[in-house]
Formats: C-alpha cells, sequence, structure tokens
C-alpha cells in the first residue's frame, strides 16, 4: 500500500480539537496497520488567517492541495467573521475546484446511543444521504443590485446541469445497488417547476439503467416529516445541494446528533483529492472546553482511509467507535455523559488495542 499524504486544515473553534484527535487515531491505526503509512502537512488556514490577511487561504492554496491525497477538515466559522465569508473563501473553493460533487453523509444508529426517537432500535436507522455538491443552489450565481434601503433587489439563481444532476443520481444508483437496493429522490417540484421538474426527469431516465433497483420520489416537507416519522424506511437518498445540506442535519438528529455525524467531500474520478470533514460546525459555544464529542471526526477518519483503499484500517476505526459507544462508560455531554473529549479518544484508542 503507497504513503498517503493528507492535508490537514483544522479550522476554526472545536475543529482545530477534533482534528486532533483524529489525528491521534490515524496515527495509532497507521502503526497496527502493515504497509499502511500516512504523511501528515498541516494548514492553519481558516478565519484567524483571515483576520490576519483578508482572506481564508493565501492565493496559492489550491495548488498547495493539489498535491495531497485527501484532505482532513476540522471545521470553518467565527462569529466575527460572517459565514458565507468563511465559506466562500475555503470550503467552497475546495469543493468546485476539486470537482469534489459527492457529498456523502451517512447515519447509524449505534448500540448505545440515547437517540431522541422512541422505539428505535439500534441498526434500525441506516440511511445514506448522497448531496450534489457543487451546483444547484450554492452555485453562487446572482447579485444585489440598487443597494439602499428602497429599491434593493437581490437575485439568488439555481445551476442544475444535466451532466452535473446526472452524474450525482448515478453515484446514488451504484450506491444503492451496493445496499439495500432501494433510492429516493428529494425535489421540490411541485413548486419549483423548472429545476427540480428537470431533476425529476433525469432521476427517471437514470433508472432505468438500475431495473434492479427500487425507486421513490418524495417533496422535501414531506422527507422532513418522514426522517422524523419513519426514518428506517430509508437507505439512499439523493438530493440537491441545498435540501440535501437540510436534511443531514435533521438525519444526524435522529442517530444522536451532530457529534456522531461523519461526512466526505468526494472527486470519484481521483483526479483531484477529496476532502473529509465532520458534519458539525465550529461550535464556538464550547470551543475550548475539552468537552466537543470527537467521534464524528474520527468517524471521517475512517471514512477517509476506506476511500483511500486502507478498508481494514478503516473497519478497525469503526469497531472501535462502536464498541465504546455500546459500553456507554465513557461519553461527552452532547451524549448525556461527563467525559472530556481526550478521555473519548482513549477510550477509542484502548478499544483498538484490544482488537489486537
Amino acid at each position: 500500500m503507497p504513503t498517503f499524504r493528507i492535508a490537514v486544515i483544522p479550522g476554526d473553534g472545536v475543529g482545530i480539537e477534533v482534528v486532533a484527535e483524529g489525528r491521534r487515531v490515524l496515527e495509532a491505526v497507521a502503526r497496527r496497520e502493515r504497509n499502511l503509512t500516512l504523511r501528515f502537512a498541516t494548514f492553519g488556514w481558516g478565519s484567524a488567517y483571515y483576520r490576519k490577511h483578508g482572506r481564508m487561504m493565501p492565493a496559492d492554496g489550491l495548488d498547495i492541495l493539489r498535491k495531497f491525497d485527501a484532505i482532513y477538515l476540522g471545521a470553518v466559522g467565527d462569529p466575527k467573521v460572517p459565514d458565507h465569508v468563511t465559506l466562500q473563501g475555503l470550503l467552497f473553493p475546495i469543493r468546485r475546484n476539486f470537482d469534489q460533487y459527492v457529498n456523502v453523509r451517512p447515519a447509524y444508529l449505534y448500540p448505545g446511543v440515547p437517540a431522541p426517537l422512541a422505539d428505535k432500535a439500534p441498526g434500525s436507522i441506516d440511511m445514506l444521504v448522497i448531496r450534489e455538491n457543487c451546483e444547484g443552489e450554492y452555485a453562487d450565481v446572482g447579485g444585489r443590485l440598487f443597494r439602499g434601503p428602497e429599491a434593493e433587489v437581490a437575485i439568488q439563481a439555481n445551476v442544475f446541469t444535466r451532466h452535473g444532476t446526472e452524474r450525482i443520481i448515478r453515484y446514488a444508483f451504484e450506491q444503492a445497488r451496493s445496499r439495500r437496493k432501494h433510492l429516493t429522490s428529494i425535489t421540490k417540484s411541485n413548486a419549483l417547476a423548472h429545476s427540480m421538474v428537470f431533476w425529476d426527469d433525469v432521476f427517471r431516465s437514470v433508472a432505468r439503467d438500475y431495473p434492479d433497483v427500487k425507486t421513490a420520489s418524495m417533496l422535501v416537507d414531506a422527507a422532513c416529516m418522514n426522517f422524523v416519522r419513519r426514518p428506517e424506511a430509508f437507505d439512499v437518498v439523493v438530493a440537491s445541494n441545498l435540501f440535501g445540506d437540510i436534511l443531514t442535519d435533521l438525519s444526524a438528529a435522529v442517530v444522536g446528533g451532530m457529534g456522531l455525524a461523519p461526512a466526505a467531500n468526494l472527486n470519484p474520478t481521483r483526479k483531484f483529492p477529496s476532502m473529509f470533514e465532520p458534519v458539525h460546525g465550529s461550535a464556538p459555544d464550547i470551543a475550548g472546553k475539552g468537552i466537543v464529542n470527537p467521534m464524528a471526526a474520527i468517524l471521517t477518519a475512517a471514512m477517509m482511509l476506506d476511500f483511500l483503499g486502507a478498508k481494514r484500517a478503516a473497519a478497525r476505526i469503526q469497531k472501535a467507535v462502536a464498541a465504546v459507544l455500546a459500553e456507554g462508560k465513557v461519553r461527552t455531554p452532547d451524549l448525556g455523559g461527563r467525559s472530556k473529549t481526550r478521555e473519548v479518544t482513549a477510550a477509542i484508542l484502548a478499544e483498538m488495542r484490544r482488537q489486537g
């Protein structure tokens, strides 16, 4: 197995804390796996960099990142910097320029997790949300005219291309084929008569190539209701940039919260590096207190290894996290416990040693 070069961007707030813990786990699993070598380079880009330099990353940041096999990101966001600056200055340029058009966010109800929904057995909720990641509602097409209190106009345009829509839907079908063979497409085509009806048309067209996969189409408001009412009914879900973003916060909530929600921004062609980041944000309200749950970042690290081909190492991490959750002795406050961030990581590392 080759040496993998990992660009680490801790970012802001708790991102700095969880990336440190994820790296501890990555380094530990690399020591235990024969022929797995990880080389890390850390870049202090984010809101602090912005306040000093007026930008979220250097002008040649993308050229620097292009040389790596993967990017491991903590979180970006700071109350002192507008959200659109942090996103448009770092996260979105990486996703778009590296054509990371697939956003993957799994939601799984682990044994031992105090889920907010009653009577949901461990493993009964197991969904994979595939979100289009480069166009749609987040295409950044539009502007503001006649700035002022009376005549100002703001225009934000959605962009849906056949190329972009078809490739994300096809990727979702492939994932469904490898799981329980059911795919749900989420739109709002009763109100958005152009973009979402177009999405529906492309979905039906691609579905003809996958007769073994059962399909359903659902409006986003109904999907939100059913993510809570009967989340066990979903297998793979495919959605546009905006709807996928919203739904995955909800899917994380029903399986125990953001502290257990990993995610990946993938370039399936591997022409460019993919980026791996937990779903949660920088959480400035708890940053620096040492109580953030590192499991989302650690599970994200496992997703990164799996994508790079180190599947056994990824499985080791996932198994260790599941065992610690099932035991229920070491938990951060978001899961009803009193453990510190580093204590959770220590328990995961101890479990990995027990695995042998």
